[in-house]
């Protein structure tokens, strides 16, 4: 009997010890690069506008800047031009390429257009309809037995539209990494009281910067597309993702961020 279960497992033997691997060449197509604009518009601040273009996956990771684009933002009866100048901003923790001391100065229901164009003929345009900001009506906070609180944040849905939110919460300030940031619609809470909390990760004495944003359905799709994009990034198990661009022409996002901000510090 044992004789004959060795000669049974022979031909599995054979199997798991040939070598299964093969080296295959993938001759992929020549990478076009392609502009990639980011743009978002804040009120009473001055148009900042980053302009680069795609690059290829193995290609060194440096920025592909593009220093002959001309970049216009347009409003009512005007049509402001950028200057190439690449720069840092403190507040947003972020970099541009293109700047103007024009400052946003919009209405709810205005539409603003951006055009990008550069010497190899390529051109981007967007549009961007103004949002109201929807404001923070409450913050409270509550302790557990361990000293630990809790973070509750309030406000009140327009019943009459269809909207969209990014709520995001920094620690002492806007320059740190977020400590808390998501999307989300007010497909269950239309017209309702709504109130986003947090787990028990909070002490007495942090200080918490609150910021709501009511944002444009073009710009949920991106922030959406966005992490479903990095979550399926490596995984042999996931579908690849698509970033869905709100531009057209080229890669990116246009669009004009409604925000508003509570500044608190937990206390007992």
């Amino acid at each position: 009997m044992k004789r004959f279960l060795y000669l049974l497992l022979l031909p599995l033997f054979s199997i798991v010890g040939c070598n299964m691997e093969k080296e295959i060449d993938i001759v992929l197509p020549p990478h076009e690069p392609q502009l990639v604009v980011e743009c978002y518009l804040e009120q009473n601040r001055p148009f900042q506008v980053t302009v680069l273009e795609t690059s290829s996956y193995f290609d060194a990771p440096t920025p592909p800047i593009v220093p002959d684009a001309e970049v216009y933002i347009t409003y009512r009866d005007k049509r402001i031009k950028l200057t190439y100048k690449p720069g840092y901003n403190n507040r947003t923790n972020g970099y541009y390429t293109h700047y103007s001391y024009t400052k946003m100065q919009g209405k709810p229901g205005e539409i603003y257009g951006i055009e990008v164009t550069d010497g190899k003929g390529r051109k981007v345009t967007g549009f961007t309809t103004v949002m109201p900001n929807v404001p923070i009506s409450n913050v409270e906070w509550k302790f557990n037995d361990k000293d630990k609180a809790y973070l509750l944040t309030t406000f009140q849905d327009d019943p009459n539209k269809k909207n969209f939110y990014r709520y995001v919460t920094h620690r002492s300030s806007l320059r740190n990494n977020s400590d808390r940031e998501f999307v989300t619609t007010d497909e269950l809470t239309n017209g309702k009281e709504t109130s986003y909390g947090s787990a028990y990760d909070y002490e007495e004495g942090d200080t918490l910067i609150l910021s709501l944003f009511n944002i444009e359905k073009q710009y949920y799709d991106f922030l959406q597309s966005v992490e479903d994009a990095k979550n399926s990034n490596g995984n042999p198990f996931a579908q690849p993702a698509k970033v869905k661009s709100s531009v057209q022409g080229g890669f990116g996002i246009f669009t004009n961020l409604a925000i508003d901000r509570k500044k608190v510090i937990i206390s007992k």
